[in-house]
C-alpha cells in the first residue's frame, strides 16, 4: 500500500509541475484566463492538503521518521491548508501576502534539504535517528520527499499570484 501511495504522490507532483509551469507562463504573459484565476486558490488548497496528508501518512502510517528539515518544511506547509482554504471560500485574492512568505521559506528549506540529500557531508550534525540525508522515497529517479515539497511550494506560490490578478 505504501509503495502505491509513494507512486501516487510522485504522479501528483508531476501534475503540480505542469500546473506550476502553465500558471507561470500565463503570469509572465499577463494573460491569466478567468477559469485559472477562479481555480487557483482551490487548486492551491488541494496541493497543500495532499502535501500535508501525504507527510502524515508517510510518518504516522508508514513509520518514516521525519528529519529536522522535514519538520521545518511541514511548519511552512501545514498552515497553508487552512489559510488557502479560508481564502478560497472567501474569495480572498490578497492571500498571496501570507502564502508567498510561507512558500518562500519552505522552498529555501526544501532546496537545502535536496542539497544535503545529494551531498550528505553538508548535513552537519543531523539527528542520527533521522538524518537529513536519508532518502525515504525516490520515484522516477528524481522525486524525493523534499523535491515533492519544493514542487508543492512553487505551485502554491504561482497559483496564489494567479488568483491575485483576478
Amino acid at each position: 500500500m505504501i509503495a502505491v501511495a509513494e507512486r501516487t504522490f510522485a504522479i501528483l507532483a508531476l501534475v503540480a509541475i505542469v500546473i506550476a509551469v502553465g500558471t507561470t507562463v500565463a503570469l509572465v504573459r499577463r494573460r491569466v484566463p478567468d477559469w485559472l484565476q477562479a481555480a487557483a486558490l482551490p487548486t492551491a488548497t488541494a496541493i497543500a492538503a495532499v502535501a500535508t496528508g501525504g507527510s502524515l501518512l508517510l510518518s504516522e502510517v508508514a513509520g518514516y521518521t521525519p528529519c529536522t528539515l522535514c519538520w521545518y518544511q511541514r511548519i511552512a506547509m501545514y498552515p497553508l491548508v487552512i489559510v488557502l482554504g479560508v481564502a478560497a471560500a472567501r474569495g480572498d485574492r490578497e492571500v498571496w501576502r501570507i502564502t508567498v512568505p510561507l512558500t518562500a521559506i519552505g522552498s529555501v528549506i526544501a532546496v537545502w534539504h535536496i542539497t544535503i540529500e545529494n551531498n550528505p557531508a553538508l548535513g552537519g550534525a543531523c539527528d542520527p535517528v533521522a538524518p537529513c540525508s536519508l532518502i525515504w522515497v525516490e520515484e522516477f529517479g528524481f522525486l524525493t520527499l523534499p523535491t515533492m515539497a519544493l514542487i508543492g511550494f512553487l505551485a502554491i506560490t504561482v497559483l496564489s499570484l494567479a488568483a491575485r490578478t483576478r
